[in-house]
Parts: C-alpha cells; sequence; structure tokens
C-alpha cells in the first residue's frame, strides 16, 4: 500500500457520515436538560449554582429505547451513580494526591458497574466527566451538601423530563424486549476496566506533573478515546478531536468575544447541546466542534465569566491534546491482540480468546 493509498483510506474514514436513526426530538430534551438549570441560575443570580444541575441532566443521555418502567428503573440508578460519584470527588479533593486516588477508584468502580450491566453508550464517560469536574471545583467541605443536592436536583429534572419523552416516543419507536443480563465477561468487564482506571489516573498524574490549572477534561479526554471498540476505532477519534478542537475553540473564540450574559449563555449551550446530539451519533469530529465551545461556556458560566479568553482557550487545548494522545496509548493496551493476550495472562492469569470478547 502506497503512501497516497494510505493517506486517501484516512482521509475517507475523516470525513464518513454515519447513518443514524436517532429522532430529533432526543437531542431537543437533552438541550432542555442542560439549558433549564442554567436558565434557573440565571434567574436566581446564581450561575454556578446551575451548572451543577445542568451536570445532573446529562443522566437523560442513558435513556435506553426499552419499556417505560425499564427505562426509569436505568435513569434513576445513573442519576443516584452520579451524584454519588460527585460527591465522593468533592470529599477527596482536598490534595492533588488524594484527588489522582479517588477519580482513579472512581474511574475502575464505574467502568466495572457499567461494563458489567452493558450499560448503553455513553457508558462511563459522563460519570467520570461529572466526578472530574467536581474533583476540581474549590474544595469546600461545607459546601458540599449544597452542590450534592444541586447535581441530584438537575438528575431528577432530566428524570422527569425523560418520562413525558418516553412517553410520547414508545407510541412511536417501538421499545426493544428486555434483555437478560450477558454473561460475564471477564475480557471486557474486568480487563478493559482496569486499564481505562490506569490511564485515567496517569493523565491526572501527567497533568499535575506539567502544573496544568484544573486539568478536569484532561482524564475525560482520555475516557472518551479509550471507550472504543477497536483500535481503529480509537485512531479515528483521537483525530476527530483533535481536528474538531482546534476548529471548536475558533467558534469558542468568536462566541466569548461577544461577551454573552448569563441568558445569552443559556441559550447558545441548549444550541450547542441540540448540535452536539443530532451529531455525535452520525459524526464525532463535527461534533467536538459544538462540545468544545459547549464546555468552555459551561466552565465560563461556573466563574462568572471572569477568566481571560486567551487563557481558558489554551487550558483546554493543551486538556484535550494531553488526554487524547493517553488515551490512545492506552488503546493500545486494549486492542493490540498480542499484548493484550500477554498482559492478561502475566498480569490476571486469563487467556485473551478474541472471539469469545462478546461485545
Amino acid at each position: 500500500m502506497t503512501i497516497r493509498d494510505i493517506l486517501q483510506n484516512e482521509w475517507r474514514h475523516l470525513v464518513a457520515i454515519q447513518p443514524s436513526e436517532r429522532p430529533w426530538q432526543l437531542p431537543f430534551v437533552a438541550a432542555l436538560t442542560s439549558g433549564l438549570p442554567l436558565a434557573v441560575g440565571a434567574w436566581f443570580g446564581h450561575m454556578d449554582y446551575g451548572l451543577i444541575s445542568s451536570l445532573g441532566g446529562l443522566v437523560f443521555l442513558y435513556t435506553p429505547n426499552t419499556a417505560l418502567p425499564q427505562r426509569m428503573a436505568v435513569l434513576m440508578m445513573c442519576g443516584f451513580g452520579m451524584s454519588a460519584g460527585f460527591a465522593l470527588a468533592q470529599i477527596g479533593s482536598f490534595h492533588r494526591f488524594s484527588t489522582i486516588a479517588v477519580l482513579t477508584a472512581l474511574a475502575l468502580l464505574v467502568s466495572l458497574v457499567t461494563r458489567f450491566y452493558r450499560l448503553q453508550p455513553p457508558g462511563a464517560l459522563f460519570f467520570i466527566m461529572a466526578a472530574a469536574i467536581g474533583a476540581y471545583m474549590p474544595h469546600n467541605v461545607e459546601a458540599i451538601p449544597l452542590r450534592v443536592g444541586l447535581l441530584f436536583m438537575g438528575s431528577l429534572l432530566a428524570v422527569m423530563l425523560a418520562f413525558f419523552y418516553s412517553l410520547y416516543m414508545v407510541r412511536r419507536i417501538r421499545p426493544l424486549p428486555a434483555q437478560p443480563l450477558a454473561p460475564f465477561d471477564f475480557q471486557y468487564v474486568v480487563y478493559d476496566s482496569v486499564w481505562t482506571a490506569a490511564f485515567t489516573g496517569l493523565s491526572l498524574v501527567v497533568a499535575h506533573a506539567l502544573e496544568m490549572p484544573s486539568p478536569y477534561w484532561v482524564p475525560v479526554s482520555c475516557v472518551v478515546i479509550m471507550q472504543n471498540m477497536s483500535m481503529r476505532a480509537v485512531w479515528n477519534k483521537q483525530v476527530h478531536r483533535i481536528l474538531g478542537t482546534f476548529a471548536g475553540m475558533v467558534l469558542a473564540w468568536g462566541l466569548l468575544r461577544l461577551e454573552p450574559g448569563p441568558w445569552e449563555v443559556c441559550l447558545l449551550i441548549m444550541l450547542l447541546t441540540f448540535a452536539t446530539e443530532f451529531l455525535v451519533v452520525r459524526h464525532y469530529g463535527m461534533a467536538v466542534i459544538f462540545i468544545t465551545p459547549m464546555t468552555i461556556l459551561l466552565a465560563e458560566a461556573g466563574s462568572g465569566m471572569n477568566l481571560p479568553v486567551a487563557d481558558i482557550i489554551q487550558a483546554r487545548v493543551q486538556d484535550i491534546v494531553l488526554g487524547s494522545v493517553i488515551g490512545l496509548i492506552g488503546g493500545v493496551f486494549l486492542h493490540e491482540a498480542r499484548l493484550r493476550a500477554w498482559l492478561s495472562l502475566r498480569l490476571f492469569g486469563v487467556p485473551f480468546d478474541p472471539p469469545a470478547r462478546g461485545k
């Protein structure tokens, strides 16, 4: 294969648009679950409170296409899990070493549970994201109950909206029948979870060694890349994420230059959330263009829109590039068959049989 053939193949993977049957109502309701808490925060002059509640709204994205009772059970458990992880991250964030230890342990626990129960994508991602953001908030023991309560209320709002969304959608899209719990797969549940947590912790160690300010987006970027089913998918997402990030930074710079107020931030975040959830299942790189300014606006909303634009953009670029590179290395440990077989046998005493992974 010539260099030209390789480049053409990479280009086809880069621009390929995936078909999707995701209804437009899902990104619309997702926009409401993220925007309504911010609107309440803007109304009462506490955008920082709205930011925390909007994290709980991410629970809506775990809505499965099953019968209504199963949907509600999954969402309520997700809301509880996200609140518990956020609380533990807040409690353990009194020192950088404890922060790294707690987030690494949470990454392992969340990965084990979500994989054991075969939770649909985004899997462990948003649990780790909420915990990482909580861990890098200013440590204040007295504020922990308030913050956890705010996130839990955001989760409750998401569950309520998901209930009405489901009542509407089950009449239009036939729910899938309930599936029995899949047989336990050591490779998928344990091996993958251990390495996901290990590289999540490594990303935090490197970020602190480089003295990066509030590097909450480093472990998130790492997990995003590692949560793919093949090395090709890992590589594609890494390229999409880095290229999409740079394009998104240009959009973020333009939006921040407009100096939006609290209500404008709410509207922008809702529009960006809708675009993200509409595109993410079709072309990840295009979705990242909107994810990047959305996360930056959320960070700015929590800080009162007082941080310099250049500083916040530079910090997020560094976070995403570092996390993506470490996630790519972690993807090799998950998807390179010979390395995986050797590590699985040496570290766990379990042979690796590729056809038996059951993904």
